[in-house]
């Protein structure tokens, strides 16, 4: 089991940048896959970016692609979201979250473990 941590969330205005960071404890962090995933109110819960265990194989959602950048740091057991030019639109709660799989998915339901979230808010 891991357990996840995020932090880095906050105000920002449109065209700035905030970077996010998801400390994990536990079992060893680079056996899995991370994602990102952020919900707005009213919404469902979207997959943002997802890296490999090994940092090789990263995906993103069309709507962040050129402006979001996900690492991982394996050493210091955490992974990061890098924003850059957010819009209004990117206002949610993000989470961390990490899967056992092998491949990257998009899809929430392959991950098994959750952070409880951290506020991004951006003004226009």
């Amino acid at each position: 089991q891991v357990q996840l941590v995020e932090s880095g969330g906050g105000l920002v205005q449109a065209g700035g940048s905030l970077r996010l960071s998801c400390a994990a404890s536990g079992r060893s962090f680079s056996l899995y896959v991370m994602g990102w995933f952020r919900q707005a109110p009213g919404k469902e819960r979207d997959f943002v970016a997802a890296i490999s265990r090994s940092g090789g194989d990263i995906s993103y959602a069309d709507s962040v692609k050129g402006r979001f950048a996900i690492s991982r740091d394996n050493a210091k057991n955490t992974v990061y979201l890098q924003m850059n030019s957010l819009k209004p639109e990117d206002t949610a709660v993000y989470y961390c979250a990490a899967s056992p799989r092998i491949a990257v998915y998009t899809s929430s339901g392959q991950y098994n473990y959750w952070g409880q979230g951290t506020q991004v808010t951006v003004s226009s």
